[in-house]
């Protein structure tokens, strides 16, 4: 069965041909006939397209103007396909109270189904976010291992700079890495996040094992950990690179930086919650702990998605020490709940300076970061962040940063931000001393 989990959801034949399951059922729910045919075309289908947009405006009235759980608009794209589905679900009713003939009703279901499952795969192709079977099942990847299951540490464990020119793969290596879930708890920010996911490549599961680099990376909003296994292709990217030096790669803690999912704490500390705290303090001493990698920060990197990418600039800023490299995968121009103003006001209660004081683009205006670098990463087709991302490039370049900005094809989905990790990589293994 596992080849029918692989099927790939954003590319290749299935994306075609759930979208022509889908017009076939649109088809059939506008045009098959019913026991009173005339009543449903004339009465039926107008009221549910009346429905659908009264419904369609309900939602983009809720979600962007009153409700705002997102810093940033939604594209009018998805409440196009949100539409469709509604409005195939109300067909749907209107076919079952219209027709008494049994096989029709049951045709009629799986019409709307396949509609649903269309409009569901094309929001998909837009965001990237489940790119396989099994991704939007929610099932297991079979590389997963229990926290309690990993090896303890080794006595003499390889140390070098780079680590990749003093390690020795043993014979039996494993040829993939593994992943594992586990609670980092906030004990000096008190902030409540949910399990971390953690992957770690070949090479940690070696005797001697080498001292291996830490990337914190974290997901968008919404979002959880999880993202950057199935949209983000973490494991199968990390295992590419593993692959190709002896197992080498960085042990990847994909921490929790929202709280939840659809929560926006602004990755700083503030009435919203202490999550600066919490990725600076808690996050490095519960590794360093926990699992046996190197100590030293200058091994340390951050890296994030969206609102993942502007949270790794706010570390980069406010804490150098800690996180002296960071990887901005479309990030915002600045932390925001939609704009400044109601910004500053839930999260500092209305304390302007509060906030310039800990916001990336007024600390990059008035102090020098000689050590840190970054790379700023942008889909070309990201209309809504791809100007912000520029501005922060200057930004972090005038503040004396080691930085670039690169453009990849796509818009603000998954296949930016998976092929940003996997092209920066290499750069992110070599800043962290792993490779030469």
């Amino acid at each position: 069965m596992d080849w029918l989990l692989r099927w790939s959801l954003t590319s290749g034949p299935l994306p075609w041909f759930v979208a022509a399951l889908g017009v076939v059922g649109g088809l059939w729910l506008l045009l098959a006939p019913t026991t009173d045919l005339r009543r449903y075309r004339h009465r039926a289908i107008p009221l549910s397209a009346a429905v659908t947009i009264g419904c369609t405006a309900a939602l983009w009235l809720i979600v962007e103007k009153w409700w705002r759980p997102f810093p940033d608009p939604i594209e009018t794209e998805i409440y196009v396909w949100i539409g469709l589905g509604i409005f195939a679900v109300a067909l749907l009713v209107a076919r079952l109270l219209f027709d008494r003939r049994v096989w029709r009703a049951a045709v009629s279901v799986l019409a709307a189904v396949a509609v649903v499952a269309a409009a569901g795969a094309q929001i998909n192709l837009v965001f990237a976010a489940y790119p396989t079977v099994r991704d939007v099942l929610g099932l297991p990847n079979p590389n997963e291992i229990a926290f309690a299951e990993l090896p303890p540490p080794t006595p003499d464990p390889v140390t070098g700079t780079p680590l990749e020119s003093v390690w020795r793969p043993p014979a039996d290596l494993p040829a993939e890495g593994r992943v594992t879930t586990v609670p980092i708890s906030g004990v000096a920010s008190g902030f409540p996040a949910r399990d971390a996911q953690i992957y770690l490549p070949p090479a940690y599961f070696a005797d001697p094992r080498p001292a291996l680099p830490v990337l914190v990376l974290l997901a968008g909003q919404p979002g959880s950990p999880s993202d950057w296994f199935n949209g983000g292709k973490l494991a199968q990217t990390m295992d590419a690179f593993a692959a190709q030096h002896g197992g080498l790669a960085p042990v990847v803690v994909v921490a929790d930086a929202t709280g939840s999912q659809f929560g926006n704490p602004l990755c700083l500390d503030s009435k919203l919650g202490n999550v600066a705290t919490y990725l600076a303090e808690d996050v490095p001493a519960w590794v360093k702990s926990h699992l046996e990698v190197n100590p030293d920060p200058r091994t340390w990197a951050i890296g994030g998605l969206s609102y993942g990418g502007t949270c790794s600039l706010q570390m980069a800023t406010n804490h150098p020490g800690v996180y002296p490299t960071f990887l901005d995968l479309s990030g915002q121009e600045e932390p925001t709940l939609g704009d400044r103003a109601r910004t500053v006001d839930e999260a500092f209660g209305g304390d302007a300076s509060k906030f310039a004081a800990v916001n990336p683009m007024d600390l990059m205006a008035a102090r020098k970061f000689p050590g840190t670098a970054g790379v700023i990463v942008a889909g070309s087709d990201d209309g809504e962040y791809k100007p912000g991302a520029k501005r922060v490039y200057e930004a972090a370049k005038s503040a004396g940063m080691d930085v670039r900005y690169v453009e990849l094809p796509g818009g603000h989905s998954f296949a930016v931000w998976s092929a940003g990790l996997e092209r920066e990589l290499g750069w992110l293994a070599t800043r962290m001393g792993l490779i030469s």
